[in-house]
């Protein structure tokens, strides 16, 4: 998974905007950036834990 701030630049390039193909242009050009940070995805622990802190906030 790709951080929020590097997928920004991606979602709405070109006049058309966010397609199947324009997503999986940009995921093949972002898996070939050697700077591109990526982010583990949580465990279903963690998102429990999420869940309930949000529920708690709500």
């Amino acid at each position: 998974m790709m951080a929020p701030k590097f997928v920004m630049p991606y979602r709405m390039s070109g006049k058309r905007g966010k397609t199947d193909a324009a997503d999986a242009a940009a995921i093949c050009e972002a898996v070939t950036r050697l700077n591109m940070r990526f982010v583990p995805a949580k465990s279903i622990e963690q998102q429990s834990r999420l869940f309930v802190h949000r529920a708690r906030q709500g």
